[in-house]
């Protein structure tokens, strides 16, 4: 008996000083133009994902579990995007998927992640991603139909009613180009010429030409490639001076130096990350926009963008809903939490999901910005 209690007794020693085991890491997979003409939106976003992630991990995960964070660079290419959420589902069986970054590749895979009951926190910005509702499929950006009402409700202060739309041949261009058109009359707002370009146009001068025949008081350029910082350029080079608007899609201010002086004045509707520092200290998003900026800038050496801002907020959308589910919580229960979530406060603005909205924002996530000396700033009202 005595050598059994002894045995015992060692038994428990030896369990005791055993290590602990860790908790399985959480694999999110993110689906990123990192590279290709949407990097100017990728770039940011997984270089956003990866200081987060770091963050998460230094101090012990979430619940107890690290963040294995996969990155995969689609290019902006759909096709691309189809693979790599077929990939991260099937193969590496990750918990969530980040992005895409573009909504052409968010549509290709919205089904795809709904039939592997997958959560899609998407990048891209279109209404229609969310739109009818998806069970698994959720987006940070705000709604270019909000976009359009703020940019609407501007040209009502300005006396301005007869446009001349551009627009990428994209899916972000599409959408924003419908929504557009639909909400114009509601606007008492007339579209004279309404003309679609290529994303990777080089000049666009045919294009502007027949915009300045039309005489519009306006125009609104939507697209998020670089390609809208050339309209801008050839509107100016044509010698209009009438207000040019642009869509959320310009939040980069690599957009800004690359149309150089022409971009003097435009206006546009965004979050308000890029001008956080001027915002009053009582703003809910201030100390939130400032820590993302600060911790960004130091980190990259480059500006912070309304596009890094996107991935942010997903991943702490994310982060929340996983810490609220408690350890070991399935995909259908932080899918649960996520859609009940409100009152957090992230870059694009202040989320407030429900059932019937994934995207949790409304028209007052916007700020009216335009370009001053080559510099965002805030719309004088």
């Amino acid at each position: 008996m005595k050598i059994l209690r002894l045995f015992a007794a060692a038994i428990i020693i030896a369990l005791s000083a055993a290590p602990v085991l860790a908790a399985p890491a959480i694999k999110v997979g993110a689906i990123l133009a990192v590279t290709g003409p949407a990097s100017f939106l990728g770039a940011p976003e997984a270089k956003t994902l990866e200081m987060l992630v770091e963050e998460i991990n230094a101090k012990g995960g979430i619940n107890g579990s690290k963040i294995e964070l996969v990155i995969k660079d689609s290019g902006a290419s759909p096709e691309k995007a189809i693979s790599f959420a077929k990939q991260l589902i099937e193969e590496e069986k990750v918990f969530a998927i980040i992005g895409p970054s573009t909504t052409g590749e968010t549509m290709a895979i919205k089904n795809i992640a709904e039939e592997g009951k997958t959560l899609l926190l998407s990048c891209a910005a279109a209404e229609v991603i969310v739109n009818p509702v998806a069970k698994y499929v959720f987006k940070t950006p705000q709604m270019d139909k909000h976009a359009v009402i703020r940019i609407f409700q501007q040209m009502k202060k300005m006396g301005i009613t007869k446009i001349g739309v551009l627009s990428s041949n994209t899916g972000f261009g599409k959408a924003g180009k419908e929504q557009i058109e639909k909400l114009a009359p509601e606007h008492a707002i007339q579209i004279l010429v309404n003309e679609v370009y290529d994303k990777a146009a080089t000049d666009l001068t045919a294009e502007v030409t027949k915009v300045k025949a039309a005489k519009v008081q306006a125009i609104v350029n939507w697209s998020i490639e670089p390609a809208q910082a050339i309209v801008i350029k050839n509107v100016r080079q044509t010698g209009m001076t009438v207000p040019i608007f642009q869509s959320h899609g310009f939040g980069n201010i690599g957009y800004v130096k690359a149309a150089g002086a022409a971009a003097e004045g435009a206006i546009f509707p965004a979050g308000r990350l890029l001008v956080a520092e001027v915002l009053s200290d009582k703003n809910p998003q201030k100390a939130v926009l400032l820590a993302y900026k600060k911790s960004y800038e130091e980190k990259y050496k480059e500006d912070v963008s309304t596009f890094g801002g996107h991935a942010y907020d997903a991943m702490k959308i994310l982060e929340q809903a996983l810490k609220a589910a408690g350890a070991g919580a399935d995909k259908e229960k932080v899918r649960t939490t996520i859609e009940n979530m409100k009152g957090l406060v992230g870059t694009a603005g202040i989320f407030n999901f429900s059932p019937a909205d994934h995207n949790g924002l409304d028209l007052n996530a916007f700020e009216m910005l335009t370009v001053k000396d080559g510099k965002f700033t805030v719309l004088e009202k």
